[in-house]
């Protein structure tokens, strides 16, 4: 263990990686969806990102900023502009290194064709309570899908019929055929596309079908060669999803997901979906309120960039 003051679990795991030569630079991420403002939270997993690669930028470091925007019904425009802003605000610079997700819809597309074709994935078309139930718990294994065995020649017609839009939202899904009896859930065959009759801020109407963000995610990290893909740690039991994603999709880089502790405040709402309730109900006069722990409301407040990021590399 380093005695560097900025020394913990994952600075470790970088610099072994740098040593040994596994790798010789260090890319990193930050991910967020554009449904909200940022929170103080987010400021602890954006100081860590760009903070690691300002700390090796000796061999290139750098982290990326992308918007993980493939659910067209809660992303805006405004959010995308004022991550933006918060991010640069906070002092950290992205560089050339700005990405959607949205970009990679072609890819994730082939992604799952090629799961169809080898036989891992499926056209589901029971409903969404039927999936619940059958998905069993942590006591119960799952049950199978009475259409998970059907053929490859099947699934791929359905599943460019739902691609075509001659489904409605809901009617069916597109599921990995991986494990109904795992131990851990998320391995039960994880849905991985969806049929959306909504518009996209960044694709329009190009798409009626949209990656699940546990299918796109990883791809995401592979195809921008992210090393080291950092998260917060209630997606320590997604990370053998990722894994699977990765050792069988065609992708050109193979990621590593390492989690780390998620910032929570006594008595402070970190929910963007209850903080947009907030905002909707008129209940502060908007994000930036200053009573809103939102990061344009910290700064409205009249807290500096320096001591956010300082409460953030003080709290680790």
């Amino acid at each position: 263990m380093s005695d560097s003051p900025n020394s913990d679990f994952i600075r470790d795991i970088i610099a072994d990686d740098l040593a040994t030569g596994k790798h010789s630079t260090i890319i990193t991420r930050f991910p967020p969806e554009p449904n909200g403002y940022l929170h103080i939270g987010h400021a602890k997993a954006i100081c860590l990102s760009f903070g690691i690669a300002l700390e090796n930028a000796a061999v290139g470091a750098k982290c990326h900023l992308r918007f993980d925007d493939t659910n067209p019904e809660k992303e805006e425009t405004e959010y995308v502009e004022s991550i933006k802003t918060d991010v640069s605000w906070l002092g950290f610079d992205w560089g050339e290194n700005l990405f959607y997700a949205s970009n990679y819809f072609d890819f994730y597309h082939d992604c799952a064709i090629h799961l169809i074709k080898g036989g891992k994935a499926y056209v589901d078309h029971q409903s969404a309570e039927e999936m619940r139930v059958n998905r069993g718990n942590l006591n119960v294994p799952g049950t199978p899908s009475p259409y998970r065995e059907r053929s490859v020649e099947e699934n791929l017609e359905l599943f460019a019929k739902m691609k075509a839009g001659d489904f409605k939202e809901g009617e069916c899904i597109l599921r990995a055929k991986i494990d109904m009896a795992s131990p851990n859930i998320n391995l039960r065959d994880p849905a991985l596309y969806r049929i959306m009759h909504a518009e996209h801020h960044n694709t329009g109407n190009a798409w009626c079908i949209y990656p699940m963000y546990d299918f796109a995610h990883p791809l995401e990290d592979a195809l921008e060669h992210i090393t080291h893909s950092l998260c917060t740690v209630e997606f320590e039991n997604h990370r053998p999803l990722y894994d699977w994603f990765i050792e069988n999709c065609p992708v050109p880089s193979k990621p590593r997901q390492i989690e780390f502790a998620r910032l929570n405040l006594t008595y402070t709402v970190m929910s963007k979906r209850k903080l947009l309730q907030l905002v909707k109900e008129n209940h502060v006069s908007g994000w930036d309120d200053p009573r809103m722990p939102t990061i344009s409301g910290l700064r409205r407040r009249g807290f500096t960039p320096e001591a956010i990021r300082s409460f953030c590399k003080r709290i680790g």
